[in-house]
């Protein structure tokens, strides 16, 4: 029986290391040496002082400032502990309600839109967290943030295609606007990612 109990021992200590401690503070100490900034959360910065997560939306719900995609999480939107879904299909009774719902309060903030609304405005993501949205969805609020701040559309519309971001190597994925870039962008506030 010892000599079992012996190298089963030793093999778990062995592995409780490796696996435990070595390889986390392996993996942690490479990401901190090759990527600091996104090892350090994606921070932006304005005067040296963090103002959010380039990866983690946040709840704008003034006229003044673009909006971006609902959150579902909870106790409150962004909750970047609480991360999920909503977790309702599309044939549930709830996610038609909550998407009418949301309809209507972008409506009622810009009743001269009659433009159809982006489907990124009025449905949470799977994580609930996102942080983007995409260039339709920006261009849809553009007219309301402008006429909020006594802009012309033009000059807001050029902003969003300043902050754009557009496919990775003109293929991967989708063109799309981080939220809280645009709106420290159009407050006129410079963003630096946080050391």
């Amino acid at each position: 029986m010892k000599s079992l109990l012996r190298p089963a021992l030793s093999l778990f200590v062995l592995l409780s290391v490796l696996t435990g401690l070595i390889y986390p503070l392996a993996v942690t100490g490479t990401g901190q040496l090759l990527f600091p900034w996104q090892a350090k959360g994606s921070l932006l910065a304005v005067h040296g002082r963090p103002v959010g997560s380039a990866l983690i939306g946040q709840n704008f719900t003034d006229p003044r400032h673009f909006w971006g995609r609902p959150s579902a999480t909870s106790p409150q939107p962004y909750n970047g502990a609480a991360s999920s879904g909503s977790n309702q299909g599309p044939l549930n009774p709830a996610l038609t309600a909550a998407v009418e719902s949301r309809i209507a309060v972008l409506r009622a903030a810009d009743p001269g839109n009659h433009q159809p609304v982006p489907v990124d405005l009025v449905t949470a993501s799977a994580s609930g967290l996102d942080p983007d949205i995409s260039l339709a969805a920006a261009h849809y609020q553009a007219a309301r943030v402008a006429r909020a701040r006594g802009l012309p559309v033009e000059q807001v519309a050029a902003l969003i295609e300043r902050q754009a971001e557009w496919a990775w190597l003109g293929a991967l994925g989708e063109p799309r606007i981080n939220v809280l870039r645009l709106n420290l962008a159009l407050d006129g506030r410079e963003v630096k990612p946080l050391d």
